[in-house]
Formats: C-alpha cells, structure tokens, sequence
C-alpha cells in the first residue's frame, strides 16, 4: 500500500495503464508468434495467411533453392535492416489485424527499391553491361519488368 500513496492517484492510473499496454503487447507478441518474425524462414511469411499464394509460388519459382523471403525483401546492411523488419511489421500486422489490404497484395515502391537493390547486389556484376549508358542514372535497372517471376514463380 506504500507504493499506491507514494504514487498518488495520478500515478497509479499511469501505471496501470503502461501495464495494460505493455501486457496487451506482450499477448499479441506471443499470440502473434512475433519471435518468428526475427528468422529467416519464409514459413513465417504465412503466419497471417495473406501471404500463402506469394509462399506457394516462390517454392515454384527458379530462386527457390537460392534464396528465401528476407533475401530478396529485407536490405543486408544491419541498420537498414531492422528498421525495414521493423517498418514492415508494423504497417503487415496493421494492415492484417484491420482487413485492409489490397488483393493481390502489391509491394510498395520503397519496398520495391529494396527488392531491385538486393538484386543487382547478388547480380550487379553480370548486369553491369546492361545499365551502362542506357539509364538515366545509376541503379535505375529495373530488373522487374523482364524478370517479374524469378522470385515468385510464373503462377503468380
């Protein structure tokens, strides 16, 4: 009781509701199996089941054996990447949890400009003949116009 009277009312309305949030959190965390999220099995990528059709058809697809999800979809660098795992999660868990998402889901161009990095990153030194003198700047391959079902397969 000497902890309520140190707090005041005030206090104590505070620190119930930090703990409501943060218990609140920490059910959907678990509900949610948000600890999968920190692999890179692309079996989490159809914990919420929007993703199944993107999941079946990546296993069809020529990069199957050579790289999964967070491959192609997630920057390399370590500061990049958590704030990417991060902002994705976000706005996938809102997005999910509200029904509100398009069908067929469709990257975002930020996204998209992860996705083309990571290509010319695992590719750039086969591709660099192609982006010389043709593009307006450097980068501006747009590897997804020819290449639309490497990653995701021709059923898509």
């Amino acid at each position: 009781m000497g902890l309520f009277r140190r707090l005041g009312v005030r206090g104590t309305v505070v620190a119930a509701l930090l703990g409501l949030v943060a218990g609140s959190g920490a059910y959907t965390f678990v509900y949610a199996q948000g600890h999968s999220y920190l692999s890179s099995d692309p079996d989490v990528c159809v914990n919420c089941h929007v993703m199944r059709a993107e999941h079946d058809s990546w296993q069809k697809a020529s990069h199957h054996g050579h790289a999964v999800c967070v491959d192609c979809h997630i920057p390399h660098d370590l500061p990049e990447k958590l704030l990417v795992k991060a902002e994705n999660g976000f706005w996938h868990s809102l997005r999910f949890t509200l029904q509100n998402y398009p069908d067929p889901i469709r990257i975002r161009p930020k996204n998209r400009d992860v996705l083309v990095a990571n290509c010319l990153r695992c590719h750039g030194d086969f591709v660099a003949h192609v982006n010389e003198g043709g593009a307006e700047e450097p980068g501006a391959l747009a590897c997804l116009r020819c290449h639309m079902s490497v990653g995701h397969g021709p059923t898509r």
